[in-house]
C-alpha cells in the first residue's frame, strides 16, 4: 500500500501549474539546483515530504527558549490538513496564499494541506506585505501579526485568514473590526502541528466580544495542571497529552482564555502580573516594539519594568491608563535595538541581557 502521504490530489496545483506525485519530485529536484534561497527551503521540505520514511525532523521556534528538534509522524500532519480543512470549510479547488516561511511548522502545514485537500495554492516571499506580490484573490491564507498589520488594506483580498505566531494586538483586532474577511487568532505549536484552537478576531457575537475564548478544534479537549498551565489531549496528533506553559483560565473542556507564558510571570509584592496582559493594554499608547519584564526589588520581590525599543529623548510621557497599580511599570529601560528570533518574535531574555550590562541588575 502507498504511504498517504504521496498521495497528492487531482486538483493540486502550485502557483497556477498542476502536479502529480513525479511532477513535483522533479520540481523539487530542480529547485535545490537552481533556485533561490527560500525555493531551496520549499524543495527540502518536499523532498523530505515525498521520502518513504513516515517521520520527519522538525524545529521549534525557541520563542521562550532554545529551539529544539523534534520528530512528527506524516500520518498526525495529514490528520492535522485534514483538521483544518473541514473546521474551515475549505475543499479541494481552495485558492490558497503561502507567505510563511518553510523552515517552520505554520509554512509546512500549508503544503502539506494544498498537497492532500487539492488547493490551488500560491507561493509568496514571507516578507511583511505578502499581498502585494499578488493581484489575486484568495480563500484563505495564514499569516503572522505583523504581516497583517501592514496588509490592512488588502486582507478584502482574502476571504479566511488565520492568524498565529505572536498574540494580536488589542489595537490590531481593534482595525480588524472593519476588515470583511473573516480572520481568526490560532492556539498551537510545533508539537501540536500549528493551531489545535482558535479564536475569531471580528465578525463576532457580544457573547465571544466579552470573552475572548479560544474554542477547540473537534477531537480535541483541554484540562489544567497544578500550575494552572494548558494540557492538551489531541488524540489524532499526539498519543501523549502534551504539557504546555500557557497559563490559562479554563473554561470548559473544549474552551479557555489565555493569560500568558508561566516562564515570563511576575510576583510583584504577592500580586501575579502576566506580561503578555499588560502588554495589551500598551498596545493602545505604544506604537513601537516594547515588552514588560521585571527587576529585582528589595521591597516587592520583583518590579515590573517596561523595555522600550528606541531612544528616550524621541519618546513621551507613557499614561498607564486601564492598569492596576502592581501592574503599572515602575521603571522604563530603552535599548537601540533588540534582539528577535529567527521568527521575528521578541527575544526578551537575550534584550535583557543588554540592559542588565549596562544597569548592573
Amino acid at each position: 500500500m502507498t504511504e498517504p502521504w504521496l498521495h497528492i490530489h487531482p486538483e493540486f496545483k502550485l502557483n497556477e501549474k498542476a502536479f502529480a506525485l513525479e511532477d513535483l519530485i522533479l520540481l523539487a529536484e530542480a529547485l535545490q539546483l537552481e533556485g533561490d534561497k527560500e525555493e531551496k527551503e520549499i524543495s527540502e521540505f518536499l523532498l523530505e515530504w515525498l521520502y518513504p520514511k513516515n517521520t520527519l525532523l522538525m524545529n521549534t521556534s525557541g520563542s521562550t527558549g532554545s529551539p529544539k528538534t523534534i520528530v512528527l509522524e506524516k500520518e498526525k500532519m495529514i490528520a492535522s490538513a485534514k483538521a483544518t480543512g473541514a473546521f474551515f470549510d475549505l475543499p479541494a479547488g481552495t485558492d490558497a496564499l503561502l507567505c510563511l516561511s518553510v523552515n517552520y511548522i505554520a509554512g509546512k502545514m500549508m503544503l502539506v494541506r494544498a498537497m492532500m485537500h487539492g488547493w490551488h495554492l500560491d507561493i509568496v516571499s514571507p516578507n511583511k506585505q505578502p499581498l502585494l506580490q499578488t493581484i489575486k484573490s484568495y480563500d484563505f491564507a495564514a499569516m503572522v501579526p505583523m504581516q497583517v498589520q501592514h496588509s490592512l488594506k488588502e486582507l478584502h483580498r482574502v476571504k479566511k485568514i488565520i492568524v498565529g505566531g505572536a498574540p494580536v494586538s488589542a489595537v490590531l483586532e481593534k482595525q480588524l473590526q472593519e476588515v470583511p474577511s473573516k480572520v481568526f487568532a490560532t492556539y498551537g505549536m510545533t508539537e501540536t502541528i500549528t493551531h489545535v484552537a482558535i479564536r475569531k478576531l471580528n465578525n463576532k457575537t457580544e457573547t465571544e466580544i466579552k470573552i475572548k475564548a479560544y474554542e477547540a478544534l473537534p477531537g480535541v479537549t483541554f484540562e489544567v495542571d497544578s500550575r494552572n498551565c494548558l494540557v492538551i489531549h489531541a488524540p489524532a496528533i499526539s498519543k501523549k497529552k502534551i504539557n504546555t506553559n500557557d497559563v490559562v483560565v479554563l473554561l470548559s473542556k473544549t474552551q479557555f482564555q489565555w493569560l500568558g507564558r508561566a516562564d515570563f510571570v511576575i510576583n510583584s509584592g504577592g500580586h501575579k502580573v502576566y506580561p503578555e496582559q499588560v502588554e495589551q493594554v500598551l498596545a493602545l499608547v505604544i506604537d513601537v516594539p516594547y515588552f514588560i519584564s521585571s527587576i529585582p526589588d528589595k521591597s516587592l520581590g520583583e518590579k515590573v519594568i517596561l523595555i522600550i525599543e528606541g531612544n528616550k529623548d524621541a519618546f513621551p510621557e507613557i499614561e498607564y491608563l486601564g492598569l492596576h497599580p502592581y501592574e503599572k511599570p515602575k521603571e522604563i529601560y530603552f535599548v537601540k535595538s533588540f534582539s528577535y528570533t529567527t521568527t521575528g518574535k521578541i527575544n526578551r531574555e537575550e534584550t535583557k541581557k543588554k540592559i542588565a550590562t549596562l544597569e548592573g541588575f
